[in-house]
Protein backbone atom coordinates (compact mmCIF):
# COMPACT_ATOMS: atom_id res chain seq x y z
CA UNK A 1 0.00 0.00 0.00
CA UNK A 2 1.33 3.39 -1.00
CA UNK A 3 1.52 5.60 2.07
CA UNK A 4 1.19 9.35 1.75
CA UNK A 5 4.05 10.75 3.85
CA UNK A 6 2.55 14.23 3.70
CA UNK A 7 -0.76 13.08 5.12
CA UNK A 8 0.88 10.94 7.78
CA UNK A 9 3.10 13.75 9.01
CA UNK A 10 0.22 16.21 8.98
CA UNK A 11 -1.64 13.83 11.26
CA UNK A 12 1.37 13.51 13.56
CA UNK A 13 1.76 17.29 13.73
CA UNK A 14 -1.93 17.62 14.54
CA UNK A 15 -1.59 15.28 17.51
CA UNK A 16 1.68 16.81 18.70
CA UNK A 17 0.15 20.27 18.61
CA UNK A 18 -2.54 19.12 21.02
CA UNK A 19 -0.17 17.37 23.42
CA UNK A 20 2.77 19.75 23.89
CA UNK A 21 3.05 23.48 24.69
CA UNK A 22 2.68 25.81 21.72
CA UNK A 23 6.16 27.23 22.26
CA UNK A 24 7.70 23.73 22.10
CA UNK A 25 5.71 22.86 19.02
CA UNK A 26 6.86 26.03 17.28
CA UNK A 27 10.47 25.57 18.29
CA UNK A 28 10.94 21.88 17.39
CA UNK A 29 8.33 20.95 14.77
CA UNK A 30 7.77 24.04 12.63
CA UNK A 31 10.26 23.12 9.87
CA UNK A 32 10.21 19.36 9.97
CA UNK A 33 9.42 16.87 7.21
CA UNK A 34 8.77 13.15 6.96
CA UNK A 35 10.25 10.66 4.53
CA UNK A 36 8.74 7.18 4.48
CA UNK A 37 11.37 4.58 3.50
CA UNK A 38 9.13 1.52 3.90
CA UNK A 39 6.03 0.34 5.74
CA UNK A 40 7.94 0.25 9.02
CA UNK A 41 10.81 2.71 8.54
CA UNK A 42 10.62 6.51 8.43
CA UNK A 43 13.01 9.42 8.56
CA UNK A 44 12.17 12.69 10.29
CA UNK A 45 14.02 15.54 8.60
CA UNK A 46 15.10 18.44 10.78
CA UNK A 47 16.34 21.86 9.61
CA UNK A 48 19.51 21.77 11.73
CA UNK A 49 21.54 19.69 14.16
CA UNK A 50 20.06 21.40 17.22
CA UNK A 51 16.48 20.56 16.29
CA UNK A 52 17.50 17.04 15.29
CA UNK A 53 19.10 16.45 18.68
CA UNK A 54 16.07 17.74 20.57
CA UNK A 55 13.65 15.62 18.54
CA UNK A 56 15.77 12.50 19.14
CA UNK A 57 16.15 13.04 22.87
CA UNK A 58 12.80 14.51 23.84
CA UNK A 59 10.15 13.46 21.35
CA UNK A 60 11.16 10.14 19.77
CA UNK A 61 8.64 8.09 21.73
CA UNK A 62 5.77 10.53 21.17
CA UNK A 63 6.52 10.73 17.47
CA UNK A 64 6.58 6.93 17.25
CA UNK A 65 3.24 6.65 19.05
CA UNK A 66 1.67 9.28 16.78
CA UNK A 67 2.98 7.50 13.68
CA UNK A 68 1.36 4.28 14.86
CA UNK A 69 -1.94 6.10 15.38
CA UNK A 70 -1.66 7.35 11.80
CA UNK A 71 -1.29 3.97 10.13
CA UNK A 72 2.34 2.81 10.55
CA UNK A 73 2.93 -0.45 12.41
CA UNK A 74 5.87 -0.42 14.85
CA UNK A 75 7.85 2.06 12.77
CA UNK A 76 11.59 2.50 13.15
CA UNK A 77 12.20 6.24 13.40
CA UNK A 78 15.46 7.82 12.30
CA UNK A 79 16.41 11.48 12.22
CA UNK A 80 18.59 13.44 9.83
CA UNK A 81 19.36 17.03 8.90
CA UNK A 82 17.79 18.55 5.82
CA UNK A 83 20.15 18.78 2.85
CA UNK A 84 20.07 20.73 -0.38
CA UNK A 85 19.16 17.53 -2.18
CA UNK A 86 15.83 17.34 -0.41
CA UNK A 87 13.35 18.44 -3.00
CA UNK A 88 10.12 17.59 -1.25
CA UNK A 89 8.01 20.55 -0.22
CA UNK A 90 8.23 21.30 3.49
CA UNK A 91 5.37 20.02 5.55
CA UNK A 92 4.83 21.87 8.77
CA UNK A 93 2.40 24.12 10.52
CA UNK A 94 4.21 26.97 8.74
CA UNK A 95 3.69 25.53 5.27
CA UNK A 96 3.13 28.36 2.78
CA UNK A 97 -0.08 28.26 0.80
CA UNK A 98 -0.19 28.37 -3.01
CA UNK A 99 -0.43 31.84 -4.45
CA UNK A 100 -3.94 31.16 -5.67
CA UNK A 101 -5.26 30.05 -2.32
CA UNK A 102 -6.98 32.38 0.07
CA UNK A 103 -5.68 32.80 3.58
CA UNK A 104 -7.51 30.70 6.15
CA UNK A 105 -9.98 32.44 8.36
CA UNK A 106 -8.43 31.93 11.75
CA UNK A 107 -8.46 33.81 14.98
CA UNK A 108 -5.24 32.30 16.23
CA UNK A 109 -1.69 33.50 15.78
CA UNK A 110 0.56 31.82 13.24
CA UNK A 111 3.47 29.84 14.59
CA UNK A 112 6.83 31.36 15.33
CA UNK A 113 9.08 31.47 12.32
CA UNK A 114 6.71 32.79 9.71
CA UNK A 115 7.75 35.73 7.64
CA UNK A 116 7.22 39.00 9.42
CA UNK A 117 7.24 42.59 8.31
CA UNK A 118 9.33 45.32 9.87
CA UNK A 119 7.95 45.94 13.32
CA UNK A 120 7.56 42.22 14.04
CA UNK A 121 4.13 42.10 12.42
CA UNK A 122 2.98 38.91 10.79
CA UNK A 123 1.41 39.73 7.41
CA UNK A 124 -1.10 36.91 7.80
CA UNK A 125 -2.84 38.79 10.58
CA UNK A 126 -5.54 40.75 8.76
CA UNK A 127 -9.14 41.76 9.33
CA UNK A 128 -10.15 39.83 6.21
CA UNK A 129 -9.27 36.43 7.67
CA UNK A 130 -10.65 37.05 11.15
CA UNK A 131 -13.96 35.35 11.93
CA UNK A 132 -16.26 37.74 13.77
CA UNK A 133 -18.87 36.49 16.22
CA UNK A 134 -20.75 37.70 19.24
CA UNK A 135 -17.77 36.88 21.46
CA UNK A 136 -15.41 39.26 19.68
CA UNK A 137 -17.51 41.69 17.63
CA UNK A 138 -16.89 44.61 19.98
CA UNK A 139 -13.14 44.01 19.98
CA UNK A 140 -13.18 43.71 16.19
CA UNK A 141 -15.10 46.96 15.77
CA UNK A 142 -12.80 48.80 18.19
CA UNK A 143 -9.70 47.56 16.36
CA UNK A 144 -11.10 48.70 13.04
CA UNK A 145 -11.85 52.12 14.52
CA UNK A 146 -8.27 52.36 15.78
CA UNK A 147 -6.94 51.40 12.35
CA UNK A 148 -9.07 54.15 10.81
CA UNK A 149 -7.91 56.82 13.26
CA UNK A 150 -4.80 55.75 15.17
CA UNK A 151 -3.95 57.83 18.20
CA UNK A 152 -7.35 59.50 18.40
CA UNK A 153 -9.93 56.82 19.18
CA UNK A 154 -9.62 54.34 22.00
CA UNK A 155 -6.09 55.19 23.09
CA UNK A 156 -5.00 53.01 24.69
CA UNK A 157 -6.95 50.00 23.43
CA UNK A 158 -6.76 47.21 26.01
CA UNK A 159 -7.92 43.69 25.06
CA UNK A 160 -8.07 40.92 27.63
CA UNK A 161 -9.19 37.30 27.67
CA UNK A 162 -7.91 33.73 27.69
CA UNK A 163 -5.25 32.25 25.46
CA UNK A 164 -6.09 31.38 21.87
CA UNK A 165 -9.07 33.73 21.47
CA UNK A 166 -7.68 36.02 18.77
CA UNK A 167 -6.26 38.97 20.69
CA UNK A 168 -2.87 38.84 18.99
CA UNK A 169 -4.52 38.43 15.60
CA UNK A 170 -6.67 41.52 16.09
CA UNK A 171 -3.86 43.70 17.42
CA UNK A 172 -1.53 42.84 14.58
CA UNK A 173 -4.37 43.26 12.08
CA UNK A 174 -4.53 46.88 13.24
CA UNK A 175 -0.81 47.29 12.64
CA UNK A 176 -0.95 45.68 9.21
CA UNK A 177 -3.92 47.78 8.17
CA UNK A 178 -2.22 51.00 9.27
CA UNK A 179 0.92 50.10 7.30
CA UNK A 180 -1.19 49.22 4.26
CA UNK A 181 -2.73 52.66 4.32
CA UNK A 182 0.39 54.49 5.47
CA UNK A 183 3.53 52.60 4.36
CA UNK A 184 5.79 55.00 6.23
CA UNK A 185 4.02 54.50 9.57
CA UNK A 186 6.28 53.21 12.34
CA UNK A 187 4.51 50.24 13.94
CA UNK A 188 6.13 47.99 16.54
CA UNK A 189 4.72 44.75 17.92
CA UNK A 190 6.36 43.20 20.98
CA UNK A 191 5.60 41.11 24.03
CA UNK A 192 6.04 42.40 27.54
CA UNK A 193 8.54 39.58 28.08
CA UNK A 194 10.72 41.01 25.29
CA UNK A 195 10.29 44.50 26.76
CA UNK A 196 11.40 43.24 30.18
CA UNK A 197 14.41 41.39 28.80
CA UNK A 198 15.58 44.36 26.76
CA UNK A 199 15.09 46.69 29.68
CA UNK A 200 17.14 44.43 31.95
CA UNK A 201 19.86 44.14 29.32
CA UNK A 202 19.96 47.92 28.90
CA UNK A 203 20.70 48.24 32.61
CA UNK A 204 22.99 45.28 32.97
CA UNK A 205 25.15 45.94 29.92
CA UNK A 206 24.58 49.71 29.79
CA UNK A 207 23.07 49.43 26.33
CA UNK A 208 21.75 52.58 24.70
CA UNK A 209 18.73 52.96 22.53
CA UNK A 210 16.13 51.16 24.64
CA UNK A 211 13.92 54.20 25.17
CA UNK A 212 14.30 55.35 21.57
CA UNK A 213 13.20 51.98 20.23
CA UNK A 214 9.86 52.06 22.03
CA UNK A 215 9.15 55.77 21.97
CA UNK A 216 10.02 56.61 18.38
CA UNK A 217 7.01 54.80 16.94
CA UNK A 218 3.55 55.75 15.77
CA UNK A 219 1.88 52.58 17.05
CA UNK A 220 3.10 50.40 19.92
CA UNK A 221 1.45 46.97 20.29
CA UNK A 222 2.29 45.05 23.46
CA UNK A 223 1.18 41.46 24.10
CA UNK A 224 0.86 39.54 27.41
CA UNK A 225 0.89 42.56 29.71
CA UNK A 226 0.03 40.34 32.70
CA UNK A 227 3.72 39.36 32.95
CA UNK A 228 4.63 42.87 34.06
CA UNK A 229 3.32 41.94 37.51
CA UNK A 230 5.89 42.14 40.32
CA UNK A 231 8.40 43.96 38.11
CA UNK A 232 8.54 47.40 39.67
CA UNK A 233 11.39 48.88 37.63
CA UNK A 234 9.90 47.59 34.39
CA UNK A 235 6.55 49.09 35.32
CA UNK A 236 8.27 52.41 35.86
CA UNK A 237 10.00 52.19 32.49
CA UNK A 238 6.75 51.30 30.71
CA UNK A 239 4.94 54.10 32.56
CA UNK A 240 7.30 56.70 31.10
CA UNK A 241 7.12 55.08 27.66
CA UNK A 242 3.33 55.12 27.83
CA UNK A 243 3.25 58.79 28.85
CA UNK A 244 5.61 59.84 26.08
CA UNK A 245 3.62 58.07 23.39
CA UNK A 246 0.21 59.14 24.68
CA UNK A 247 1.18 62.80 25.00
CA UNK A 248 2.30 62.76 21.38
CA UNK A 249 -0.97 61.14 20.19
CA UNK A 250 0.70 57.85 19.33
CA UNK A 251 -1.49 54.75 19.43
CA UNK A 252 -0.99 52.14 22.18
CA UNK A 253 -2.59 48.69 21.99
CA UNK A 254 -2.25 46.22 24.85
CA UNK A 255 -3.38 42.65 25.47
CA UNK A 256 -3.51 40.59 28.65
CA UNK A 257 -5.22 37.54 30.06
CA UNK A 258 -6.91 39.70 32.70
CA UNK A 259 -8.18 43.28 33.10
CA UNK A 260 -5.85 45.95 34.54
CA UNK A 261 -7.44 45.83 37.99
CA UNK A 262 -6.70 42.09 38.24
CA UNK A 263 -2.98 42.24 37.47
CA UNK A 264 -1.26 41.79 40.83
CA UNK A 265 1.12 44.50 42.08
CA UNK A 266 0.34 46.73 39.10
CA UNK A 267 0.93 50.31 40.20
CA UNK A 268 -2.12 52.54 40.48
CA UNK A 269 -0.71 55.11 38.07
CA UNK A 270 -0.15 52.47 35.39
CA UNK A 271 -3.52 50.81 36.02
CA UNK A 272 -5.33 54.12 35.66
CA UNK A 273 -3.59 54.81 32.34
CA UNK A 274 -4.53 51.40 30.97
CA UNK A 275 -8.13 52.30 31.73
CA UNK A 276 -8.01 55.70 30.02
CA UNK A 277 -9.14 54.38 26.65
CA UNK A 278 -11.20 51.32 25.81
CA UNK A 279 -10.99 48.06 27.76
CA UNK A 280 -12.65 45.07 26.08
CA UNK A 281 -13.16 41.49 27.20
CA UNK A 282 -12.54 39.00 24.37
CA UNK A 283 -14.57 35.94 25.28
CA UNK A 284 -14.45 32.36 24.15
CA UNK A 285 -16.03 31.92 20.70
CA UNK A 286 -19.65 30.90 20.79
CA UNK A 287 -21.02 27.83 19.05
CA UNK A 288 -21.94 29.63 15.83
CA UNK A 289 -18.51 31.24 15.55
CA UNK A 290 -16.79 27.90 16.07
CA UNK A 291 -18.92 26.39 13.33
CA UNK A 292 -17.95 29.22 10.98
CA UNK A 293 -14.25 28.75 11.74
CA UNK A 294 -14.41 25.00 11.11
CA UNK A 295 -16.30 25.44 7.84
CA UNK A 296 -13.94 28.12 6.54
CA UNK A 297 -10.78 26.24 7.53
CA UNK A 298 -12.02 22.99 6.00
CA UNK A 299 -13.00 24.77 2.81
CA UNK A 300 -9.51 26.17 2.43
CA UNK A 301 -8.09 22.65 2.72
CA UNK A 302 -10.35 21.55 -0.12
CA UNK A 303 -12.73 19.63 2.13
CA UNK A 304 -16.44 20.07 2.50
CA UNK A 305 -17.54 18.73 5.86
CA UNK A 306 -21.05 17.57 6.55
CA UNK A 307 -22.98 19.78 8.92
CA UNK A 308 -23.06 17.13 11.65
CA UNK A 309 -19.23 16.84 11.56
CA UNK A 310 -18.90 20.63 11.83
CA UNK A 311 -21.33 20.61 14.73
CA UNK A 312 -19.45 17.78 16.48
CA UNK A 313 -16.17 19.71 16.37
CA UNK A 314 -17.78 22.98 17.42
CA UNK A 315 -19.63 21.32 20.29
CA UNK A 316 -16.68 19.39 21.72
CA UNK A 317 -13.70 21.74 21.32
CA UNK A 318 -14.68 24.85 23.22
CA UNK A 319 -11.54 26.02 25.00
CA UNK A 320 -9.99 28.09 22.28
CA UNK A 321 -9.52 28.20 18.56
CA UNK A 322 -6.08 26.62 18.62
CA UNK A 323 -7.52 23.43 20.09
CA UNK A 324 -10.39 23.50 17.59
CA UNK A 325 -8.09 23.91 14.61
CA UNK A 326 -5.74 21.21 15.88
CA UNK A 327 -8.63 18.74 16.05
CA UNK A 328 -9.80 19.70 12.56
CA UNK A 329 -6.31 19.30 11.11
CA UNK A 330 -6.00 15.86 12.68
CA UNK A 331 -9.35 14.79 11.24
CA UNK A 332 -8.57 16.07 7.74
CA UNK A 333 -5.13 14.46 7.75
CA UNK A 334 -6.59 11.08 8.72
CA UNK A 335 -9.28 11.35 6.05
CA UNK A 336 -6.68 12.20 3.40
CA UNK A 337 -4.44 9.33 4.44
CA UNK A 338 -7.31 6.82 4.34
CA UNK A 339 -8.86 8.39 1.24
CA UNK A 340 -12.24 8.67 2.92
CA UNK A 341 -14.84 11.33 3.59
CA UNK A 342 -14.90 12.09 7.32
CA UNK A 343 -18.21 11.54 9.09
CA UNK A 344 -19.31 11.88 12.70
CA UNK A 345 -18.46 8.27 13.53
CA UNK A 346 -14.90 8.73 12.28
CA UNK A 347 -14.56 12.05 14.11
CA UNK A 348 -15.76 10.50 17.37
CA UNK A 349 -13.44 7.54 17.04
CA UNK A 350 -10.41 9.66 16.19
CA UNK A 351 -10.96 12.62 18.48
CA UNK A 352 -13.00 11.22 21.31
CA UNK A 353 -9.90 10.70 23.43
CA UNK A 354 -8.83 14.33 23.22
CA UNK A 355 -12.09 16.25 23.36
CA UNK A 356 -12.72 18.17 26.56
CA UNK A 357 -15.39 20.57 27.68
CA UNK A 358 -13.23 22.90 29.67
CA UNK A 359 -14.37 25.72 31.95
CA UNK A 360 -13.57 29.24 30.98
CA UNK A 361 -10.87 29.79 33.52
CA UNK A 362 -8.44 27.51 35.30
CA UNK A 363 -6.57 29.13 38.15
CA UNK A 364 -3.20 28.37 39.67
CA UNK A 365 -4.94 27.53 42.94
CA UNK A 366 -7.11 24.92 41.22
CA UNK A 367 -4.04 23.26 39.72
CA UNK A 368 -2.34 23.13 43.11
CA UNK A 369 -5.45 21.76 44.82
CA UNK A 370 -6.12 19.09 42.18
CA UNK A 371 -2.48 18.00 42.17
CA UNK A 372 -2.37 17.82 45.97
CA UNK A 373 -5.62 15.84 46.12
CA UNK A 374 -4.43 13.40 43.46
CA UNK A 375 -1.25 12.59 45.39
CA UNK A 376 -2.86 12.67 48.82
CA UNK A 377 -0.88 15.62 50.16
CA UNK A 378 -1.69 19.13 51.32
CA UNK A 379 -1.30 22.27 49.22
CA UNK A 380 0.69 23.81 52.05
CA UNK A 381 3.16 20.93 51.77
CA UNK A 382 3.61 21.48 48.03
CA UNK A 383 4.29 25.16 48.70
CA UNK A 384 6.58 24.46 51.65
CA UNK A 385 10.37 24.13 51.64
CA UNK A 386 10.07 20.40 52.39
CA UNK A 387 12.22 18.17 50.19
CA UNK A 388 10.73 14.79 51.11
CA UNK A 389 10.42 12.42 48.19
CA UNK A 390 6.63 12.16 48.52
CA UNK A 391 6.38 15.95 48.16
CA UNK A 392 8.95 16.53 45.41
CA UNK A 393 7.14 14.86 42.54
CA UNK A 394 3.69 16.44 43.22
CA UNK A 395 5.44 19.81 43.47
CA UNK A 396 7.26 19.33 40.18
CA UNK A 397 4.13 18.12 38.40
CA UNK A 398 2.23 21.12 39.75
CA UNK A 399 4.93 23.41 38.31
CA UNK A 400 4.75 21.57 35.00
CA UNK A 401 0.96 22.00 34.82
CA UNK A 402 1.17 25.70 35.72
CA UNK A 403 3.51 26.08 32.77
CA UNK A 404 1.65 23.89 30.27
CA UNK A 405 -1.94 24.81 31.14
CA UNK A 406 -1.64 28.47 32.12
CA UNK A 407 1.54 29.41 30.19
CA UNK A 408 2.91 30.99 33.34
CA UNK A 409 6.39 32.46 33.34
CA UNK A 410 8.96 30.68 35.51
CA UNK A 411 9.21 33.58 37.98
CA UNK A 412 5.41 33.53 38.36
CA UNK A 413 5.43 29.77 38.94
CA UNK A 414 8.10 30.18 41.59
CA UNK A 415 6.03 32.90 43.24
CA UNK A 416 2.90 30.73 43.31
CA UNK A 417 4.80 28.03 45.20
CA UNK A 418 6.59 30.38 47.56
CA UNK A 419 9.96 30.18 45.87
CA UNK A 420 12.36 33.06 45.44
CA UNK A 421 14.47 31.46 42.73
CA UNK A 422 12.72 30.73 39.43
CA UNK A 423 15.44 28.27 38.37
CA UNK A 424 13.70 25.70 40.59
CA UNK A 425 10.62 26.00 38.39
CA UNK A 426 12.72 25.75 35.23
CA UNK A 427 14.37 22.57 36.49
CA UNK A 428 11.06 21.02 37.53
CA UNK A 429 9.34 21.71 34.20
CA UNK A 430 12.29 20.37 32.22
CA UNK A 431 12.53 17.26 34.43
CA UNK A 432 8.84 16.38 34.20
CA UNK A 433 8.81 17.10 30.45
CA UNK A 434 11.61 14.58 29.92
CA UNK A 435 10.14 12.01 32.31
CA UNK A 436 6.72 12.17 30.68
CA UNK A 437 8.29 11.07 27.40
CA UNK A 438 9.87 7.90 28.77
CA UNK A 439 7.91 7.10 31.93
CA UNK A 440 4.35 5.93 31.33
CA UNK A 441 3.47 6.25 35.01
CA UNK A 442 4.45 9.92 35.11
CA UNK A 443 2.57 10.62 31.89
CA UNK A 444 -0.56 8.97 33.29
CA UNK A 445 -0.29 10.97 36.53
CA UNK A 446 -0.10 14.21 34.55
CA UNK A 447 -3.07 13.21 32.39
CA UNK A 448 -5.10 12.19 35.45
CA UNK A 449 -4.58 15.55 37.14
CA UNK A 450 -5.20 17.41 33.88
CA UNK A 451 -8.44 15.53 33.31
CA UNK A 452 -9.65 16.43 36.80
CA UNK A 453 -9.12 20.10 35.98
CA UNK A 454 -11.56 19.98 33.10
CA UNK A 455 -14.51 18.05 34.47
Amino acid sequence: MLINSRAVWQGVLGEMELSIPASSFSAWFRSTELEIISDNEVVVIAPNIFVKTQLEKRYRQQITECLEKNGLISPTVRFRIKSNKDSKPRLSRDEPKPATAKEPPTNTPPRIGRKTTPGNLNPRYTFDNFIVGSSNDLAHAACQAVADNPGTKYNPLYLYGGSGLGKTHLMQAVGNEIIRRQPTARVLYTTIETFVNEFVDSIRFKKKGFSDKYRNVDVLIVDDMQFIANKEQTQDAFFHTFNDLHQNDKQIIISSDKPPKSIPTLTDRLRSRFEWGMTIDVQMPDYETRCAIVTAKASLSGAELASDVVEFLAANFKTNIRELEGALNQLLAYAEMQNIVPDVEIAEGLLGNVKRSRPRHITARQILEKTARHFGVEVKDICSPKRDKYIMQPRQIAMYLLRSELKMSFPKIAQELGRKDHTTAMYAVEKITKESLVNIAVREQINDVRDKLYV
